[in-house]
């Protein structure tokens, strides 16, 4: 569990007895796929880091629509943010395969935190960090083109895998292509026709589902 804790960024500026603090409350939790971890508005108990298997992030409109805000594979953490400030879930979490969680109880983590001032300054830094870099990619989508946000999309998505330069190609990203056009800002028939420019070229490889990129260091091409 440490060695999982280690790789969240959320925890990389905590010592080793920090992790292993935390890896004494974590409880193990399994969920089949199309599983609902937590549905929006549901109270912030827990966060969860992902061991194994995968997981949607979604948002539903008001007309029934839900909106895809992120995949998370191994090593993600999610349901953080209501954990910490108390607040109601503002996104739902379903299990897109079928999914091992670590689930750290809040109680736990805020008693924790309490008890630990380090802990919780580390925290802060590591959240700050967080905020910035969310803030960095908001304001860089806003001046991009539609393909610039999906190769930009795409390239975050392997970065979350933390597939190394060596490992990264072939590397299949298991997504729809409207979820895809829902993390880009734009319609699925603008990803589809950038997505079969990209297969023209031999960087990707897309099929029912999925998306395979073969020579990731070309999307940067794309970005900017």
């Amino acid at each position: 569990m440490v060695e999982l804790l280690r790789r969240v960024p959320l925890f990389s500026e905590l010592s080793e007895g920090d992790l292993e603090q935390i890896a004494r409350v974590a409880v193990p939790r399994s969920f089949p796929r199309q599983t609902r971890v937590f549905h929006e508005g549901d109270p912030g108990d827990a966060c969860y880091i992902v061991r194994s298997g995968g997981c949607r992030v979604t948002r539903e409109h008001p007309g029934g629509r839900a909106i895809t805000l992120a995949n998370l594979g191994p090593g993600a953490i999610f349901g953080e943010l209501a954990m910490l400030d108390g607040e109601a879930r503002s996104a739902s979490v379903e299990a897109t395969e079928d999914a091992e969680l670590l689930a750290l109880p809040a109680t736990d983590m805020r008693a924790l935190i309490r008890s630990q001032p380090a802990m919780a300054e580390k925290l802060v830094v590591a959240l700050t960090r967080r905020l910035r870099e969310a803030n960095e990619r908001i304001a860089r989508q806003s001046f991009q083109t539609v393909p610039s946000r999906v190769a930009g999309v795409l390239d975050q998505l392997l970065s979350e895998d933390r597939a190394t330069p060596a490992m990264r190609d072939g590397v299949t990203i298991r997504l729809r292509q409207a979820d895809l056009a829902q993390l880009a800002g734009t319609s699925r028939e603008s990803v589809s026709r950038f997505l079969a420019t990209l297969e023209r070229a031999g960087v990707v490889q897309v099929g029912r589902g999925r998306v395979t990129v073969l020579e990731p260091d070309r999307l940067g091409a794309y970005i900017f």
